[in-house]
């Protein structure tokens, strides 16, 4: 007998358990699935994105750097190498500082002297020390008190101004001597301030690197700078930055500061600027570079000014009389728009290239002269020591403004009104 849906219930009841089978099959692997990506989820770097898988094969890379809890190692390869430097200056006392001593009991004294502190680098095992030149600039008495507690009195091997760096010598062996790293540290990298701040005695600071290649600041003549907010004060000139590995990277030299302590703007002159300076020194006692013999500006020194792209190039503002430059065949109102085949848009860039080149090296130039390019060859000088700016323009390895030892002019950036060369020790 049919039942009225003409169908067997025997097949129905076997239909409804297949699909519960198929539903129960699934929920099973729905729940498998969930669960791997929890695992997964739980293995994935610290910081990737809530649900980010992060594929096994790159899961190595995307491990943060282990974080660093002490800079202990950095410092124990380098402080031993970083010295305290006392000098002593005899200072004659005018008239008047005279009389007033007579009058209050003083007594005649013709002389005193006059202390300075700073901070030293050692270079070499057998008593080589890189330092700025306006820490023993002058002095008639050098002590170096080393990491050890030992002190000796210490001589000057050969200065060199225009970068503000000097170099003097302990008669002492088997120092721990510093390791230089020419290569120019990147913005971010973590570093190590080690002098003697204020005298108290030798310290650390750290911070990062700001900036590199700062120029144009009239404190050297040839500026490189690497600026750093690791707390820099005064004391601590000559001393050294130094990286993650406790490898010398710059001497410190100069802070901005409206107090005379750090504001977080600290300069040091990078160890490949140092690096030449000090073999130049130890080997002829002085720095020889090469020289053009002119007066040059940047087409884009102002900022304000809309520069057409045929303006680049470096304007020379002046030509010494007979100097390598005029032999030359250039002229005053010549445009400097390639030196050696490479575009030269920057003033302190072609006065820094030019110092590096040995003299008599002939330099291939191409300037532009009444909308003509005009292809020279200038035979390279020796910058004599004597030569001084010019007033109005910057005289090519002095920046414009610059005054002698120890004076600020006007012609300084404003921002930079209060910028201390670490004098205030003296």
């Amino acid at each position: 007998m049919a039942t009225d849906s003409g169908r067997s219930p025997t097949g129905f009841y076997r239909t409804l358990i297949v699909i519960q089978m198929l539903l129960l099959l699934g929920l099973l692997g729905w729940l498998w699935k969930m669960q791997r990506d929890v695992d997964l989820l739980r293995k994935a770097p610290t910081g990737s994105l809530t649900g980010q898988l992060v594929p096994e094969s790159h899961r190595a890379a995307a491990q943060p750097a282990t974080p660093i809890l002490s800079y202990s190692t950095a410092v124990k390869a380098a402080a031993p190498a970083v010295v305290n430097i006392y000098t002593t200056q005899k200072v004659k006392l005018d008239r008047r500082s005279e009389m007033l001593r007579e009058l209050f009991g003083g007594g005649p004294h013709p002389q005193e002297d006059a202390s300075s502190l700073g901070s030293g680098v050692i270079v070499r095992a057998d008593g080589y020390i890189l330092t700025n030149n306006h820490v023993v600039n002058g002095a008639d008495g050098i002590v170096v008190a080393l990491h050890d507690g030992r002190k000796a009195k210490a001589r000057v091997i050969g200065t060199d101004p225009d970068s503000d760096l000097a170099v003097i010598k302990v008669d002492l062996t088997g120092l721990p001597a510093l390791t230089l790293n020419p290569t120019t540290p990147q913005v971010g990298d973590v570093v190590l301030a080690i002098g003697n701040p204020f005298g108290v005695g030798q310290t650390v600071t750290h911070g990062i690197v700001s900036a590199t290649r700062r120029s144009g600041l009239g404190i050297n003549a040839f500026e490189d700078f690497i600026q750093t907010d690791a707390p820099i004060n005064p004391g601590n000139s000559g001393g050294a930055l130094v990286n993650m590995a406790g490898q010398l990277i710059g001497i410190n030299t100069a802070i901005y500061s409206r107090s005379g302590g750090s504001m977080g703007i600290g300069f040091a002159i990078p160890t490949g600027l140092a690096q030449t300076a000090l073999t130049q020194i130890i080997q002829h006692g002085k720095v020889t570079r090469g020289w053009l013999g002119v007066e040059v500006k940047g087409q884009s020194d102002n900022p304000a000014e809309m520069i057409e792209p045929d303006q680049a190039g470096v304007l020379v503002a002046g030509v010494v009389q007979d100097g390598p430059a005029a032999s030359g065949g250039m002229r005053p109102m010549d445009v400097i728009v390639r030196v050696n085949g490479q575009p030269i848009t920057d003033a302190s860039r072609l006065i820094q290239y030019v110092a590096q080149q040995r003299p008599g090296t002939l330099l291939p130039m191409t300037v532009r002269r009444d909308s003509q390019l005009i292809e020279l060859t200038i035979r390279i000088g020796e910058r004599p020591s004597s030569v001084m700016p010019h007033e109005g323009e910057r005289e090519e390895g002095y920046p414009h403004g610059q005054l002698p030892d120890g004076e600020r002019g006007s012609g300084l950036p404003d921002m930079l009104e209060q910028l201390f060369r670490e004098r205030m020790e003296r």
